[in-house]
């Protein structure tokens, strides 16, 4: 079963860009073994095109890692550093998307994920808002998109023992999207 335009209320088909004051990329991993630190970056940038079939949509997206901010410094710092990221090497990741897929009412975004000069397969788990109008006449789109993969597999291997056993840091990231995006006119 797909999905066609007349089955999705108010979509469009379009170019759409992120609106970054209403959006947010952020991280989570486990630390300590027994809760998770949050972080978020920034600055970042996306644009959407969206098809007649939307199984045929499109994104891409950056975020600059220089703009990482998980509300401490130091550890900001860190991540910055060869030892995670390397910002300065690898000043960006990128995500260019390979496709969508439908499962019942659900989407997913599969594409390619570029962190740390290395790329990988992730998907994209896709909670879908809506659209809408603001009180400026911008038609916009709102949606969740959620995906785990390893830092391992990014080339992110830094960790500590941890005294009584165990890393400092889980291996699992979840990746959470809340964007809204404009309609380009």
């Amino acid at each position: 079963m797909s999905t066609t335009v007349e089955q999705i209320p108010g979509y469009r088909v379009g170019t759409w860009t992120v609106d970054p004051t209403h959006s947010e990329v952020a991280f989570s991993v486990r630390h300590l073994a027994i809760s998770k630190v949050k972080g978020k970056f920034e600055q970042f940038d996306a644009t959407f095109v969206t098809a007649e079939n939307p199984l045929d949509s499109r994104v891409e997206a950056t975020a600059e890692v220089a703009s990482i901010n998980t509300n401490q410094a130091d550890r900001d710092g860190h991540l910055r550093t060869g030892d995670f990221f390397a910002a300065e090497e690898h000043p960006q990741i990128s995500f260019t998307s390979t496709g969508v897929r439908q499962d019942g009412g659900d989407f997913t975004v599969d594409g390619e994920l570029t962190m740390r000069g290395v790329t990988r397969p992730v998907s994209f788990d896709f909670e879908f808002g809506g659209f809408g109008e603001d009180p400026y006449g911008n038609y916009k789109v709102g949606f969740t998109a959620t995906a785990v993969v390893k830092r391992e597999d990014f080339g992110l291997t830094w960790n500590a023992p941890l005294e009584k056993g165990g890393l400092l840091l889980g291996s699992d990231v979840t990746i959470t999207l809340d964007i809204q995006a404009a309609l380009q006119q």
